[in-house]
């Protein structure tokens, strides 16, 4: 079993259908137990009512609660989510939370010394405190793979946050909107989506880049110089909140426990489409289950920019 640590925020979505919860590093830890790794989350909730329901459930879903301090000023953090026809969310994240002060210990510190991948992204790092806690363990977390989920949201990251983030990742995960929106913003040049990849993997000496495409699967390029693309999962769909944390675990999960990059890009490409048939992000299914859906026969859907690599 590999050790994976997440940090970052706790925090309730509010969905049209009541509140659920969530939070992109919980979502995944969730993922990653359930595939059969050792998975710890380390966030901060507030001393209220939504912070005891949190924690809770945290436990009622078989995460250890040990890591989720409690924060005597700033409130549970709190997302607005409204959903498209497709499903597609779109967040409106409340400031100044409890996960924007996690406080650095020596427990979290032994914690990343210990395992195999450190998962962060860049809604933890709005605030001084979060950020540097997280910066302290990255220079702690020693051989372990950095893994950066982008996780872009709006007036939540500046060109520093994301600037010092790819310099410390190993492996940056970001869907293509996310890479298209920071084109500019590191000054990247190419026009094709691969290529684009390629450039972000060469400029920031990356050792994976992972692009999802939504509804049309996965593409992985790597500093060996693969270039994989998998098609998507046509599956009749509830919502996608969580399904990118779900191929982040999958992924993850895989490429720890020893699998060639194109069986790792797939894994996590079924795991984001099981999870966009259920609703919410916490709805559990085993490695078992994803399995299962792996050997049946799905009609699938190509990316056009892609289309000579299917």
């Amino acid at each position: 079993m590999a050790k994976v640590v997440a940090f970052g925020e706790l925090l309730w979505d509010l969905l049209p259908s009541g509140k659920v919860l969530g939070g992109a590093p919980a979502n995944f830890i969730f993922r990653v137990n359930s595939f059969g790794d050792t998975g710890l989350l380390i966030s901060r909730v507030g001393n209220d009512t939504l912070g005891e329901d949190a924690r809770r459930i945290v436990a009622d879903l078989g995460l250890s609660t040990e890591s989720i301090q409690t924060d005597f000023e700033f409130p549970t953090g709190t997302v607005e989510v409204a959903l498209d026809e497709k499903g597609t969310p779109d967040f409106t994240i409340i400031h100044d939370v409890a996960y924007d002060h996690i406080e650095i210990s020596s427990e979290m510190v032994q914690q990343v010394k210990d395992c195999n991948c450190l998962y962060f992204g860049s809604l933890i790092q709005r605030y001084g405190i979060s950020k540097n806690s997280l910066k302290e363990l990255i220079r702690e977390s020693g051989s372990a793979l950095k893994f950066l989920d982008v996780n872009l949201r709006k007036d939540c990251f500046s060109e520093t946050v994301i600037l010092d983030s790819l310099a410390a990742a190993d492996i940056v995960k970001l869907n293509d909107a996310e890479l298209l929106s920071l084109k500019p913003l590191l000054g990247l040049y190419c026009s094709e989506l691969r290529n684009l990849a390629g450039e972000m993997l060469a400029r920031f000496d990356l050792q994976i880049v992972l692009l999802t495409l939504g509804e049309s699967g996965a593409f992985l390029i790597n500093r060996e110089g693969e270039m994989i693309y998998t098609p998507g999962y046509q599956v009749d769909l509830i919502d996608t909140v969580g399904s990118g944390d779900a191929f982040s675990a999958g992924f993850i999960h895989s490429y720890l426990n020893g699998a060639t990059a194109q069986h790792a890009l797939e894994f996590g490409n079924a795991a984001g489409a099981l999870a966009a048939t259920t609703r919410g992000a916490t709805v559990a299914f085993s490695k078992t289950d994803l399995n299962e859906f792996l050997s049946q026969e799905w009609p699938r859907k190509i990316h056009p920019s892609f289309a000579m690599m299917a």
